[in-house]
């Protein structure tokens, strides 16, 4: 990390290829904004906040970015040139130091390549160094132009291009390292007398040439470091390798995926050594998993905490959640926001949670909705309980206290509490509470009327006829 350059990241374009009404650079790749993993990048290179340039959408970026950048604004879309002139206020004299230009819509690059960059830059002695790559297909891309000896000597940009230019392979990555004192005069003297009406950063290369200073390049390793972001198209390929990246990481930490390509991961995710991840897999937003944990296919978690040697079966759906250790759940069972599941719990076949909290070793295994509830430790819930916490204009909390037992096809009418113990009859509503260790049934009598099905079959047989 440098103390002694500064970062300017460009973000002020329209994006219109998105064919969306969110700017660009806060469309999200493995969930979070594209420019996030630039503004990260800056970090990890030099000790200032970084430059931010907006212009459409300026409000929204900023509020996202908050005070991880400083600002200088844009009013109007002229070009690259343009965009970093702005920066200049807020800059003030550059004098004795590197100033790094970045794109806010190229999340990939690595920090070690910027590192190279910088090297490079620093033994060369150049004014500006820049980073290129080579492109099978070079479509849009300003090609890089070399002298006989294979210096720098233009950018032509592809509508600039002739057709012979246009065969070069060698294209800019977009990406530029300026001695400080050679940059703001210099974009001040650009013209925008091109086919775009633009004033283009890349026409620096061709003032510092004439004037006598030295231009370099460095090709990156890997051209994925430097694609931009323009089209849905650009953005799925951009998450497909952070997606990678995230899964590289986690197996050399000593994660299984059993099938990495099929796995939905965002960047903030943590996984601990020995999990298991099985096919088909969704892990979104700040979600952490411990140790020696298994998710079978089918799990889809999204900010979810979850301890160690917990299984979440096939088809389990949750949010906002807290699961500790040991606990099982699923198959198909749903956690809404505000579940937490202590240790040992199980949540089983369809059971759907909302703002419930599990004491440990507490069981809910069969389709169930347990919702503003408090279960206590070692409780048992039966199947096709019903906590009806909703009169249709507020919510209501139902407490199940320590060991409780509760039959199958109950309803419990919040507010309402179970106490330690006590034990709930099958088929039962419950709309009082029940006191520590008793037995609480509401069921209506049963009836038997003998022969009744004998005389119905008999009556159906007459109207046969």
């Amino acid at each position: 990390m440098s103390n002694n350059l500064e970062v300017i990241i460009l973000a002020a374009g329209l994006g219109t290829r998105m064919k969306s009404a969110t700017v660009k650079v806060l469309h999200r790749a493995a969930g979070r904004p594209i420019i996030n993993y630039v503004v990260d990048l800056a970090s990890q290179v030099s000790d200032k906040l970084p430059i931010v340039v907006v212009g459409h959408q300026r409000e929204a970026v900023q509020k996202w970015l908050g005070d991880r950048a400083r600002y200088a604004v844009q009013e109007e879309q002229l070009g690259t040139g343009h965009a970093v002139l702005q920066a200049a206020q807020v800059l003030g004299k550059a004098g004795g130091r590197k100033i790094l230009i970045l794109s806010g819509d190229v999340p990939l690059t690595r920090p070690e390549t910027l590192q190279h960059l910088i090297e490079e830059h620093e033994r060369s002695g150049n004014a500006l160094t820049l980073l290129t790559m080579r492109l099978a297909n070079p479509a849009m891309y300003g090609r890089i132009v070399r002298d006989s000896k294979g210096a720098v000597t233009r950018i032509v940009e592809a509508k600039e291009a002739t057709q012979e230019e246009k065969k070069i392979g060698e294209v800019n990555a977009g990406i530029y390292l300026f001695d400080g004192d050679q940059l703001f005069d210099n974009l001040r003297r650009l013209s925008s007398k091109n086919a775009q009406g633009e004033y283009y950063l890349t026409d620096v290369l061709g003032i510092l040439r004439k004037s006598g200073k030295r231009v370099g390049a460095v090709v990156v390793d890997d051209p994925v470091e430097a694609l931009g972001v323009n089209s849905r198209a650009e953005l799925a390929t951009v998450e497909s390798e952070i997606q990678r990246r995230v899964v590289e990481k986690l197996m050399a930490e000593g994660v299984t995926f059993r099938n990495p390509a099929t796995v939905v991961i965002d960047s903030l995710v943590t996984i601990g050594p020995d999990t298991v991840i099985y096919p088909f897999v969704t892990l979104e937003g700040a979600t952490k998993i411990g140790r020696g944990c298994v998710l079978d296919p089918g799990v889809h978690l999204h900010n979810v905490t979850v301890g160690d040697n917990v299984h979440l079966k096939s088809g389990t759906v949750a949010e906002d959640a807290v699961i500790e250790d040991e606990a099982t759940v699923g198959p198909y069972a749903h956690l809404r926001p505000g579940t937490q599941l202590g240790k040992h719990v199980k949540v089983g076949n369809f059971v759907e949670t909302k703002k419930a909290v599990f004491g440990d070793g507490a069981k809910a295994s069969h389709l169930s909705y347990i919702g503003d509830a408090e279960v206590g430790a070692d409780a048992n819930i039966g199947a096709g309980t019903i906590t009806c916490n909703y009169d249709g204009v507020n919510k209501h909390k139902t407490i199940i206290e320590d060991g409780v037992f509760i039959g199958s096809d109950t309803q419990l009418v919040a507010p309402v509490r179970i106490g330690r113990g006590a034990y709930v009859g099958a088929g039962s509503t419950i709309t009082k509470d029940v006191p520590p260790d008793s037995l609480a049934l509401s069921r209506v009598p049963q009836k038997v009327i003998e022969g009744w099905a004998t005389r119905r079959r008999e009556e159906f047989k007459k109207k046969k006829k």
